[in-house]
């Protein structure tokens, strides 16, 4: 499994928007259930504070959820997808992180 960014792998033919909102012209799948809630979102994009949107989103999203679910639902040769290019805090990194830890699987950067 790979994570990426619309910019570069939103046409990839594994791709699966993690995302609120997808792009207009993106046409993959989306898996909603792994998008951050939109207030604490918003929170984010006004103070910055990495910390307290992480704990957040492992609360109210990642603890709310099965990752074998998720690894069935979005497939082994998923490309997991969001705005943010690399280095850039994002959630698509903490999923990465959640399904490698529970798991024991490798999600990597798409090169």
């Amino acid at each position: 499994m790979n994570t990426s960014y619309y910019a570069k792998s939103g046409d990839h033919p594994n791709a699966v928007s993690i995302a609120g909102r997808a792009p207009a012209d993106f046409t993959g799948r989306e898996c909603k259930k792994l998008a951050p809630r939109l207030w604490f979102f918003k929170k984010y994009k006004l103070d910055g504070d990495t910390e307290f949107y992480t704990q957040q989103y492992q609360s109210e999203v990642l603890d709310q959820l099965d990752p074998q679910e998720i690894l069935w639902e979005v497939g082994e040769d998923a490309v997991l997808l969001c705005w943010e290019k690399p280095g850039k805090f994002c959630h698509r990194h903490l999923v990465a992180k959640w399904l490698s830890e529970k798991l024991g699987i490798e999600v990597t950067e798409l090169k």
